[in-house]
């Protein structure tokens, strides 16, 4: 296996030798795609700047693995399930998550329609096939599994995509999704950003294994590299194991190799454990300005243009911001009875009645 990761712009934002704009990537898609990553960008910073004032409690930016997220999210179909590890909610975002919802999430108040009842960052909606992300590490892969294996089972043309950091290719949840997907032959996409750090272990530690991609030929199937700060390169692979499981010949695992350009998550601190001057290097590669030169270069887009984007996606998002925040603080009591079956239970009937008794508003159901 050639171990070189697979790069379609280099790191200027030119075609490297050889190279074409992949199929399915127009001017507008390309545009598009820019738009998308710039404003996970402004919403990471912004939304790290509220954890640090109090506003919300938690957070996991994707700063630095934009490519990843948006290349590989582009070459899914509505129809594909999408399940998450830490960094992907700008996957559900480009399928038509609200943007409304996804801040109203992370503040856990009376918008969010978990009702409070996950950590911040932990997106999930049906409506995006894209289920809660677990913050045990590498859980979502089983689920990965079954869901392709639900999907080969009813003959539904479409796939499931499994996503994980590097830290989970070391959980033995990793090894029997992988198994049972390629002992399976099911459509299935195990998609890794390597960013190179689980929290504060370097990937050398984790494994004696050239790379993670390599691991790939113990379930027989394809393991690809792909530069991941390169968005073309990612949306390509990913679209070329969609293509293939939909063929009926099995699961992809992609090792997208990137790199983490913040803490882990706000509860970190990466300079009490790694060389931040090796982060510095890695900013020289980011993934936005390396699509932006591109658009420049190829006259798809002008320097006025990106400013004006910039600012409008701002403004999104600080009116997005202003909603949210605008809505009660905490969500009713009464809602902890709702949601566990379909139509509420005698028990749980009793129990809303007697807290409603209490004080405390119980909706109906």
């Amino acid at each position: 296996m050639d171990d070189s990761p697979r790069q379609i712009l280099d790191e200027e934002g030119r075609l490297r030798p050889g190279q074409s704009v992949p199929e399915g990537l127009d001017a507008e898609a390309l545009r598009a795609l820019y738009a998308l990553m710039l404003r996970q960008r402004l919403l990471d910073d912004l939304m790290l700047t509220l954890q640090r004032q109090g506003r919300i409690g938690f957070y996991g930016p994707a700063t630095g693995q934009e490519a990843a997220v948006f290349g590989s999210g582009r070459a899914l179909a509505p129809e594909d399930w999408v399940l998450p590890a830490l960094r992907e909610g700008g996957v559900a975002l480009m399928r038509g998550y609200p943007l409304r919802d996804y801040l109203a999430q992370c503040f856990g108040n009376a918008l969010d329609v978990t009702h409070g009842r996950q950590m911040p960052c932990h997106y999930g909606s049906r409506a995006q096939h894209q289920p809660t992300l677990s913050s045990p590490i590498g859980t979502q892969l089983p689920h990965a599994t079954g869901v392709a294996w639900a999907m080969k089972l009813r003959g539904a043309a479409t796939v499931a995509i499994g996503y994980l950091g590097d830290g989970a290719t070391s959980e033995n949840d990793f090894h029997t999704a992988l198994d049972m997907a390629g002992r399976f032959a099911l459509p299935a996409i195990f998609f890794c950003q390597n960013n190179q750090w689980a929290i504060s272990v370097p990937v050398s530690v984790q494994t004696a294994a050239p790379t993670l991609a390599a691991k790939a030929a113990a379930y027989r199937m394809p393991g690809h590299r792909v530069d991941g700060n390169d968005v073309m390169a990612c949306y390509a692979v990913t679209r070329e194991a969609r293509a293939r499981a939909l063929r009926g010949e099995g699961p992809t695992f992609i090792e997208a190799l990137t790199w983490r350009m913040g803490a882990h998550s706000t509860s970190d601190d990466p300079t009490r454990y790694r060389d931040e001057a090796v982060t510095e290097q890695w900013k020289a590669r980011d993934p936005i300005l390396r699509l932006g030169r591109f658009l420049l270069a190829e006259g798809l887009q002008d320097e006025d243009g990106l400013q004006a984007l910039r600012e409008s996606l701002g403004r999104e998002i600080r009116e997005a911001l202003a909603e949210v925040e605008a809505a009660a603080p905490s969500v009713p009591l009464g809602t902890m009875f709702d949601d566990v079956f379909a139509s509420r239970p005698p028990h749980l009937a009793e129990q809303a009645a007697e807290a409603a008794r209490f004080g405390v508003p119980t909706p109906s159901h």
